[in-house]
């Protein structure tokens, strides 16, 4: 025989109201896609990514279609002092030559996506690691960067070695997945017109793959709490034309600002919203997805 008090315990109330509160969103985002960048402190600490993986499998388990993108750069820094290979930045991309794009694709494509399938796997999904050389996912070009000369004010065109862009999102194998049960975590690899292996960074990836896919969002974690505005404050919602100001009155600055355009690309192909979240807070997916409050800075169209 079992018993129990007859008070109903005020943490299993407020359990309840979270439940209650999801539900209405649930209901709406059920069948969609959400494409999730994920990198930055949330896959450096172990708690944060055990959250992480079982946010996606929550994710999944209500009818939402998650496909993790991920990045990798200080692995790939360490791999390469390990192996004495030494490497560069030209404006946050590092620059790839031959030999290091060899290790970029073996961290990102072995190591780190075969640790984030096990991690989902463990927590009681079905994922399948994938790169965007798989099915010809993610088709790549040269990326081309320019500078100028501060003596001679001659424009130079950088070489980036094989460094990429996406040009062409194949998306027949991602809807194949979201007609099953599998999770897709993907390894941001392009393949280029003659088979070269390019890198791509990883938030260039998403939002590509959300805007070709349509995806109801695009969710980029990083270490920041999301667009700030001059006195610090938190932009909790701001429209593309809005964003843009921010970049051209140098509000945003450094790396938030290929961030925002990565958002704007994808909204600008067909993406619904775009959020730049707070890896850092526990469980910010289910925030930012089931609760009012939500999470760091949604990005929408005019």
């Amino acid at each position: 025989m079992k018993t129990r008090e007859l008070k109903t315990p005020a943490a299993w109330l407020k359990t309840v109201a979270t439940l209650s509160e999801a539900l209405p969103y649930m209901r709406e985002f059920a069948g969609e896609t959400f494409v999730v960048k994920y990198g930055g402190h949330a896959m450096g600490d172990a708690k944060l990514s055990r959250q992480f993986a079982e946010d996606i499998v929550l994710l999944k388990q209500v009818g939402i279609n998650p496909i993790v993108v991920h990045g990798g750069g200080p692995q790939i820094g360490k791999m390469l002092e390990r192996l004495k290979i030494k490497s560069s930045f030209v404006d946050g991309l590092r620059v790839t030559d031959a030999a290091t794009v060899e290790i970029v694709e073996m961290v990102l494509s072995g190591s780190i996506n075969k640790q984030i399938v096990s991690e989902i796997n463990a927590a009681g999904g079905m994922a399948i690691g994938i790169s965007g050389k798989d099915g010809q996912l993610i088709e790549a070009r040269k990326l081309r960067r320019t500078a100028r000369d501060p003596d001679s004010n001659i424009e130079k065109i950088l070489d980036l070695g094989f460094v990429g862009e996406p040009v062409r999102i194949n998306p027949t194998l991602l809807q194949e997945f979201a007609e099953s049960n599998i999770i897709p975590v993907i390894a941001p690899i392009g393949i280029g017109a003659n088979g070269e292996t390019f890198n791509i960074n990883a938030d260039t990836a998403a939002g590509a793959i959300a805007g070709a896919l349509a995806a109801e969002k695009l969710m980029i974690l990083t270490d920041v709490a999301g667009i700030l505005n001059k006195k610090g404050d938190l932009i909790s919602e701001i429209s593309i034309r809005e964003a843009k100001k921010l970049i051209k009155d140098k509000t945003a600055t450094g790396g938030m600002i290929p961030k925002i355009e990565t958002c704007i690309h994808a909204l600008e192909n067909d993406a619904e919203a775009a959020h730049i979240l707070d890896g850092r807070l526990p469980h910010v997916l289910l925030l930012e997805t089931f609760t009012k409050y939500g999470a760091g800075t949604m990005i929408h169209r005019d």
